[in-house]
């Protein structure tokens, strides 16, 4: 069976090279709100039709349904979220490594859409010298250009001083 690449040609290797650039020093939950409202504010500026969604933990942090955006979204938000606890690393991280080995994420976990996601706009918050302490999450546009608002998200929030 020939599997459809559909992660604009990223690798495992390219992943978990960007996802280690984006490690935090210290992420409460004052940070997760913080990281929630700085995406919010640039996708109403860009006109992003996202939902977006921040965990600290298990705690909800941050949540908004921007103009634009369709309620399946929600149901994606959901399952991304389920993929990242359950492998602690990013969604399309998660569907990358079954492309390449010729097979997709549902036939080789058992897991189906839409209540487990491995599609692009789920990374977990990662804390240097501690691990996974919560999610960001996208939804409503192409999955790698979910991934990307993540990821530009937290390269944002580990350039800004703490205070």
């Amino acid at each position: 069976m020939t599997v459809p690449v559909t992660t604009g040609g990223l690798t495992s290797a390219a992943l978990a090279d960007e996802a280690a650039s984006v490690v935090l020093a210290a992420f409460d939950l004052a940070a997760a709100v913080q990281l929630g409202r700085g995406l919010v504010a640039r996708a109403l500026d860009d006109g992003a039709p996202i939902v977006v969604e921040v965990d600290h933990g298990e705690r909800l942090a941050s949540r908004a349904a921007l103009p634009g955006s369709l309620p399946d979204s929600d149901h994606w938000v959901a399952g991304k979220r389920r993929v990242v606890r359950r492998f602690e690393r990013s969604s399309l991280a998660v569907r990358v490594s079954y492309e390449e080995r010729g097979t997709t994420f549902a036939a080789a976990t058992g897991l189906t859409e839409p209540e487990y996601a491995a599609h692009g706009g789920g990374v977990p918050v990662v804390v240097a010298g501690v691990g996974v302490v919560g999610g960001l999450y996208v939804s409503g546009l192409p999955q790698v250009e979910d991934h990307a608002w993540c990821i530009a998200a937290l390269r944002a929030m580990s350039a800004m001083p703490r205070s």
